[in-house]
C-alpha cells in the first residue's frame, strides 16, 4: 500500500460521512411530519400505506439497476446523477403537496435515494481496503445523526414552517453539499468495482454462488422492514392511538434514530471484538421483543399513566433501533466477500430485496392496520426484526 492509497481512502472515508450524514437529513425530511401530512390529506391507513408504495417501486428499479450501471461506470459517476435525483423528488413533494405529487416525489426520491445508497456503499467497500480501517458502519451511524438532526428540526419547525417549506428548503440545499463531497470520492480508475470491458454487468438470480444471497438480503431486508415501518408509522401511532401532540410525536423517532446512531458507530469494534453473528443475532433478536413489548405497555398505559406509556413506547423503539443498526453493513460485507460474484453486484443485489423492504415495510404495515390495528400492525415489523436476527447466524465464521 502507497502512502497515496492511503490518503485517497481516507478523504473519500471523510466524504462519505459527510454525504451519509446529509442523505439521512434530506431522505428523511418528511418522516417528522408525517402525522401532519396524512392528516391534512384526510388519508386512512391503508390508503396511506398504498401511497407509501410508490417509494418502494422507486427503489426496487433504482436498486435493481445501479449496481450494473457502478460496475460499467464506476461508483462515483452513478453518484453524480442520483445526488440530484433524489433531492428533486423531495422537491417534487414539497411543492405539489397532495396525493398526486407524493406519489411522483416519493417514487422520484425512492430511486434517486437507492441508487445513492448502492453506489456509496461499493465505493465505502473500496475505500476501507485502502485506508485499512473499518468504517462502513460508521457511515449509516451518519446516516442515523442526519435522521436524528431531521427529526429535531421538523419537531421544532412543526409549530412556524409548513411542511412545504421545510421539504423545499431542504431539497435545495442538499444537492448543493453533495457536488463537492462526490468529487472528493475515488476517482474512476480506483474504483474495483468497474469491470473488464465486454464483461456482464448483472447476475443471475438464482444456481451456483449466487444461492447464498438470498440467505443475506432476506436477513437484511428484515431490518429495512423494521425500519422503514418505524419511522414511517411510529410518530402516527403517538398521535392516533395515544393522542400526544403533534410536535412531541417525533419523540419516537428521534429514541430509534440516537439508537441507530450508538449501535452504528460501536458496531465495527463490536463486531471486532465479538464478531458480527453475535453482534446481529442476539441483539437483534433481543431487540425485536423488547420493541413488541414497548409498544403493548405503552397502548396499555396511555390513558392511566401517560408519562410512563411515553417512556415504554421510546424504550421500546430505542431497542429496536439498537438492533437494527449493525445489521445491514454486516450483512452487505459479508455479500461482498463471495468469491467470484463481483462485490458490487453482490451489494446491488442485496439492496433491491433490503432496500424495497424499508419501503414495501410501512406499505404491508398500513394495510394490516387497516385490517386490524396500527399496535397489532406494528408486530409484522417486529417479527421481521426477530427473523433477521436470527439469520446472523449466516455470518458466522464456520458458515
Amino acid at each position: 500500500m502507497t502512502t497515496s492509497d492511503l490518503t485517497l481512502g481516507l478523504r473519500a472515508r471523510w466524504s462519505l460521512l459527510a454525504m451519509f450524514f446529509i442523505m439521512g437529513i434530506s431522505s428523511m425530511a418528511w418522516v417528522p411530519r408525517i402525522p401532519e401530512v396524512k392528516a391534512n390529506l384526510g388519508l386512512s391507513d391503508g390508503q396511506f400505506g398504498l401511497l407509501l408504495a410508490a417509494s418502494s417501486v422507486g427503489s426496487v428499479i433504482g436498486a435493481q439497476i445501479s449496481g450494473g450501471f457502478v460496475h460499467r461506470f464506476g461508483s462515483k459517476n452513478v453518484l453524480r446523477v442520483s445526488q440530484i435525483i433524489m433531492p428533486l423528488g423531495v422537491l417534487i413533494m414539497g411543492v405539489f403537496l397532495s396525493v398526486p405529487g407524493l406519489l411522483v416525489g416519493l417514487f422520484t426520491m425512492g430511486f434517486g435515494y437507492a441508487a445513492m445508497d448502492i453506489a456509496a456503499n461499493s465505493q465505502a467497500v473500496v475505500a476501507e481496503k485502502l485506508s485499512k480501517k473499518k468504517f462502513l458502519a460508521s457511515l449509516h451511524g451518519a446516516w442515523s445523526i442526519g435522521t436524528f438532526g431531521t427529526a429535531l428540526i421538523g419537531a421544532s419547525l412543526a409549530a412556524f414552517v409548513t411542511p412545504k417549506w421545510n421539504l423545499i428548503v431542504m431539497a435545495i440545499i442538499a444537492p448543493i453539499i453533495f457536488v463537492p463531497l462526490t468529487e472528493m470520492l475515488l476517482p474512476k480508475e480506483r474504483d474495483e468495482h468497474i469491470g473488464e470491458k465486454g464483461s456482464k454487468s448483472r447476475i443471475p438470480w438464482f444456481g451456483g454462488k449466487v444461492g447464498i444471497l438470498w440467505l443475506f438480503a432476506f436477513g437484511s431486508l428484515g431490518s429495512f422492514v423494521a425500519e422503514g415501518a418505524s419511522m414511517d408509522w411510529g410518530g402516527i401511532l403517538l398521535a392516533e392511538h395515544m393522542g400526544v401532540p403533534f410536535g412531541l410525536t417525533a419523540t419516537v423517532f428521534a429514541s430509534f434514530a440516537a439508537a441507530m446512531i450508538i449501535s452504528r458507530f460501536t458496531a465495527d469494534n463490536f463486531m471486532e471484538k465479538y464478531g458480527a453473528y453475535v453482534t446481529v443475532r442476539y441483539i437483534g433478536m433481543g431487540g425485536a421483543v423488547l420493541w413488541a413489548v414497548g409498544i403493548w405497555v405503552g397502548i396499555a398505559l396511555h390513558e392511566t399513566q401517560p408519562i410512563v406509556a411515553m417512556l415504554a413506547i421510546n424504550s421500546g423503539f430505542f431497542a429496536a433501533g439498537l438492533a437494527i443498526g449493525p445489521m445491514f453493513p454486516a450483512f452487505i460485507v459479508g455479500a461482498a466477500n463471495i468469491d467470484g460474484v463481483p462485490p458490487s453486484l453482490a451489494i446491488a443485489r442485496i439492496g433491491v430485496i433490503s432496500i424495497a423492504g424499508y419501503f414495501v415495510g410501512p406499505t404491508v404495515t398500513g394495510f394490516i392496520s387497516e385490517l386490524t390495528s396500527l399496535p397489532i400492525a406494528l408486530m409484522y415489523p417486529a417479527a421481521m426484526l426477530l427473523i433477521a436476527g436470527y439469520l446472523g447466524r449466516i455470518l458466522k465464521p464456520a458458515n
